[in-house]
């Protein structure tokens, strides 16, 4: 494990965010649901994690069917891992399908608790393998919006969102 500050650990990863034209939020618990409301376009859908310190607002819709999340223009997922040296969340996979949710829609709100944020890749990969050994975890790693050049000039949004925004829940 790095010897770099917590703080400094959160700052590098919020500025890495930005390099990859990410915005965040760093917000208490009892503001994410206001904070997912202001920036997320609506019809939104979301999966709530299970053990989370925060609520998601009653306008992000947790049970749709396969037409309203086609019709999402926000996917709201938790983000269970921050990498800070490349501005990565870790989005879990599950049964109750969060990955269609942070790559159908244009925009990807994450929601990431601040103690979840590590320095570099070496150190999500270790986390990642512990959690993977203790509970079957899987996951995907996110680096900004969706992004190709395959056919020339970069577009976002080809494959994924457009526009992702990490709110970072810090008490």
């Amino acid at each position: 494990m790095s010897h770099t500050s917590t703080e400094s650990v959160r700052e590098r990863f919020r500025d890495r965010l930005r390099d990859f034209d990410v915005e965040s939020t760093v917000v208490p618990p009892d503001e994410v649901a206001a904070t997912i409301e202001r920036i997320a376009s609506s019809p939104a859908v979301g999966v709530e994690p299970d053990d989370a310190s925060y609520d998601f607002p009653d306008a992000v819709q947790t049970e749709f069917s396969p037409s309203d999340l086609e019709a999402a223009a926000t996917g709201v997922t938790p983000a269970t891992l921050g990498i800070s040296d490349y501005g990565s969340v870790v989005v879990p996979t599950t049964e109750s399908g969060v990955e269609p949710v942070s790559l159908f829609a244009d925009q990807h709100v994450a929601v990431l608790e601040a103690d979840d944020i590590v320095p570099g890749m070496d150190d999500g990969l270790a986390e990642i393998g512990e959690r993977s050994r203790r509970s079957g975890f899987s996951g995907v790693i996110a680096t900004g919006p969706s992004a190709t050049a395959d056919m020339g000039a970069l577009v976002k949004g080809a494959h994924g969102p457009k526009t992702v925004h990490v709110v970072v829940v810090d008490p």
